[in-house]
């Protein structure tokens, strides 16, 4: 699944050709949402803002419309030259902006809704959610707080996937973090430390910045998808197993993570 950092760089291109201005065109090629009228009602509106929630992307256009995005396991943003070849056959297209020389395009989205900026404001669903991991400022004491009301009994590396209590963070920075930190995915968040807690947002939040600027090529790789191979710290071997009630796997080293 796209995580935090993925949905910040998808939000820095899209402004980086559509801030400001009218969509020259406007295409649903997805048949899901040619019924949706989004050409006519998004007609004449400049897009005012793309902002990033942790794995949710709004883009906030004038006249008090939004389209919200959550790309789960399977969606892409994407900006590339108009009519240039993509990495995903645009017949995968669900939405299709163009902007000039510039096409902004949204693959397989399995969430893809235009509602009401008024809407947005109160939608439980974005209400609920916890800070944003990559936002402008993070209330620490907020998210121990949020973190101290989850399962004392809940695996660590399982809370950090929980959108309310921190939004942004998933399989991938949830393992990168715990290795850094040198602590297990595996233990009961009654036996880790607020400094050890702090620890996992703070890597999460530097490391994650680098990535929403540069790309997904940025994201560290000590543990995550390495299962078999040597620790690059203590030398063991790394492991994984599926974690949590969705089993999501979690690579983690047992050497050096406690």
């Amino acid at each position: 699944m796209p995580e935090g950092d993925t949905i910040h760089y998808a939000a820095m291109q899209i402004r980086g050709v559509l801030a400001g201005c009218v969509p020259e065109s406007i295409l649903t090629p997805n048949p899901r949402h040619q019924l949706d009228r989004w050409p006519q009602r998004l007609a004449g509106r400049a897009l005012r803002a793309a902002d990033p929630h942790g794995k949710h992307l709004f883009l906030r256009f004038e006249g008090g419309l939004t389209l919200h995005s959550h790309l789960r396991m399977t969606g892409s943003w994407r900006v590339a030259r108009a009519g240039a070849p993509t990495r995903r056959s645009r017949g995968r297209a669900w939405l299709v902006l163009g902007a000039g020389e510039w096409e902004v395009i949204e693959f397989d989205g399995p969430v893809l809704e235009l509602m009401s900026d008024a809407r947005a404001r109160r939608d439980p669903r974005f209400t609920s959610l916890g800070q944003d991991i990559l936002g402008e400022s993070f209330d620490e004491q907020r998210f121990l707080a949020r973190l101290r009301a989850d399962a004392p009994t809940r695996a660590v590396g399982d809370a950090l996937l929980e959108q309310r209590t921190v939004a942004g963070i998933g399989n991938v920075w949830k393992a990168e973090s715990c290795f850094a930190a040198a602590v297990s995915p595996w233990r009961a968040l009654a036996h880790v430390g607020d400094d050890e807690a702090l620890a996992l947002v703070r890597f999460c939040r530097e490391r994650m910045a680098v990535s929403a600027r540069e790309g997904w090529s940025a994201r560290p790789r000590e543990v995550y998808g390495r299962a078999g191979r040597a620790c690059t710290r203590c030398g063991g071997s790394i492991r994984q197993r599926g974690q949590g009630e969705n089993n999501r796997l979690t690579f983690w080293c047992p050497g050096c993570q406690r």
